[in-house]
């Protein structure tokens, strides 16, 4: 089994600064490609950022340049680092990560999410 599990999330004013971490543990042969998710109130879930087993990454138009999507590979890890904050960025954050568990298998998992508020 795998668990991811968010961290860094909380209150922050606006132009203010987090970073998000999503730590992987448990049956991992290695970690593909990992994204960041974001869930505000009455609103679909996002796609805000994704990087690719070689640091290969994208983003969504609204966060280009404020947020820094980056990984430790020794320590099954990625962050988030999210910069000048606007109130809509305001969510619940998901960390979504594609496992290589060995024997062609893999699987996807979602992490538990963790809270960003951010005030103005």
């Amino acid at each position: 089994q795998v668990q991811l599990v968010e961290s860094g999330g909380g209150l922050v004013q606006a132009g203010g600064s987090l970073r998000l971490s999503c730590a992987a543990s448990g049956s991992i042969f290695r970690v593909s490609t990992v994204g960041w998710y974001r869930q505000a109130p009455g609103k679909q879930r996002e796609l805000v950022a994704t990087v690719t087993t070689g640091g290969n990454a994208n983003y969504a138009d609204s966060v280009k340049g404020r947020f820094t999507i980056s990984r430790d590979n020794a320590k099954n890890t990625v962050y988030l680092q999210m910069s000048s904050l606007k109130p809509e960025d305001t969510a619940v954050y998901y960390c979504n990560a594609v496992i290589y568990q060995g024997a062609l298998q893999y699987r996807n998992y979602w992490g538990q999410g963790t809270q960003v508020t951010v005030s103005s």
